[in-house]
């Protein structure tokens, strides 16, 4: 015999083998394709917005996502999982340390928005390349740039030294 929690993960699964779901958090600016169905027609309508609460619970995980609409904010709750959703596409990713971003409910304008998070890649591409049925690893140039940092580094001062006597003798001509 099968417990709920069984079947609920089941059905997550056969559902995410059917559609690719992207991973997003409250604060990320989203647009969600909603299937309308207007009598024997069906389209798709997008609600873009910002998602301000997120509840992971297996099959009856939701979001809520808000938007202004003619100077009206609007507030919409979608069932992850549900056939009605069409696709999710995150747009930019919010920096928030909230969970639940209610308080967003009482502000307007410029203290409603977001600052957007700015995913860096650090380090070099070390992937390797295969050209002509061998595999060439990319020579790693991390090592030469940093030799050349330190000697910069070691000659900065000799530069700012020679520049500092060099302005030092212009004034002396000058005031002769």
């Amino acid at each position: 015999m099968k417990n709920i929690e069984d079947i609920n993960r089941e059905s997550v699964k056969k559902i995410l083998a059917k559609k690719k779901i992207p991973e997003f958090f409250a604060g990320d600016t989203i647009k969600i394709g909603v299937r309308i169905s207007e009598g024997k027609r069906e389209r798709t309508q997008y609600f873009e917005g910002v998602c301000i609460a997120k509840k992971n619970r297996n099959i009856n995980s939701s979001f809520t996502v808000r938007k202004i609409s003619f100077g009206e904010g609007v507030e919409r709750t979608f069932a992850l999982y549900s056939p009605v959703i069409g696709s999710i596409k995150v747009i930019r990713s919010g920096k928030v340390k909230r969970a639940k971003l209610y308080y967003l409910r009482n502000r307007k304008g410029k203290s409603a928005r977001i600052a957007e998070k700015i995913k860096k890649t650090i380090g070099t591409d070390v992937s390797e390349q295969e050209v002509k049925g061998e595999i060439v690893k990319p020579v790693e140039e991390a090592p030469k740039a940093e030799a050349k940092k330190e000697e910069q580094k070691k000659e900065a001062p000799k530069i700012e030294a020679q520049k500092t006597e060099q302005k030092t003798q212009e004034l002396k001509k000058k005031k002769k």
